[in-house]
């Protein structure tokens, strides 16, 4: 018999061990619900770089992408790779989660999955022209320059990485969509991952805050030099809440950072 419990919210620190089977397990176990509660709005074959809608057709970050190799990392169900091959791009999908990418077979495989650990990812060096990460991996890792390191390793000379994550400013507010979330509520500077954890004390969920300065030398750190930053502003057509994004909040504080990079 399996007991039910409800996870324990701290703040504590977690290492890339702990972090990587965290993830893992949590994608594994509500990989059906996040489907079941987003698809709808991420779509089958669209590229929506966070939860304000702002999508890669609108936004132009990649580029042309016809007849570029292309790595999508944290794919879930590979609902970007889908638009870029729509457009003439060669992507491969991968995902440290086995049951997001069997959501992907479900919609439809029309693109390479491959399930492994961004931090250790198993291509040759400079097998792609350009890396994509719409929510996945880098918010919850522990050491982002590991993985911005082997994402400059498999991309070719001058590729482009763009990968969106939570704001940073995020942090100090509760993660609530209504008016009690509004209120500054921690330290922005306090970096100590956020992990909820099971009734033995073992991490079922981390995320790792950042600040905006510390990205930028992550980015830096792992061998890119950074183009541009985007703030997506909440669009009036956007009436939906998810998480700790609504209308509310998101037009007053930032809710996602795109970083567009460059491998040097």
């Amino acid at each position: 018999m399996i007991q039910e419990y409800e996870p324990e919210a701290t703040r504590r620190q977690a290492g890339g061990e702990e972090s990587s089977r965290a993830s893992r397990g949590w994608w594994d176990r509500n990989a059906d619900e996040y489907q079941s509660e987003h698809g709808e709005f991420l779509g089958d074959d669209r590229f929506v770089w966070g939860p304000e809608g702002l999508d890669e057709a609108g936004a132009g970050l990649l580029g042309d992408v016809a007849g570029l190799d292309v790595l999508e990392i944290g794919a879930g169900a590979a609902q970007c790779s889908r638009w870029l091959a729509a457009r003439g791009a060669r992507p491969v999908a991968l995902d440290l989660s086995h049951r997001q990418l069997q959501h992907a077979l479900r919609i439809g495989a029309d693109v390479p999955l491959v399930e492994a650990d961004a931090a250790a990812l198993p291509f040759r060096d400079g097998s792609f022209d350009l890396a994509c990460s719409a929510y996945g991996a880098v918010p919850f890792v522990a050491d982002p320059v590991r993985v911005f390191r082997e994402v400059r390793r498999v991309l070719r000379p001058g590729g482009r990485w763009v990968f969106s994550v939570t704001h940073p400013i995020r942090w100090a507010f509760p993660d609530e969509p209504g008016p009690e979330g509004l209120s500054v509520a921690a330290s922005y500077f306090d970096r100590t991952p956020y992990v909820e954890q099971d009734d033995e004390g073992r991490a079922v969920y981390v995320e790792h805050h950042r600040t905006l300065g510390d990205r930028v030398r992550d980015v830096v750190a792992g061998g890119f030099r950074l183009v541009d930053l985007v703030e997506p502003e909440w669009p009036s057509w956007n009436t939906q809440e998810w998480g700790g994004w609504s209308p509310l909040r998101g037009n007053l504080i930032p809710g996602t950072a795109i970083f567009v990079c460059e491998r040097v």
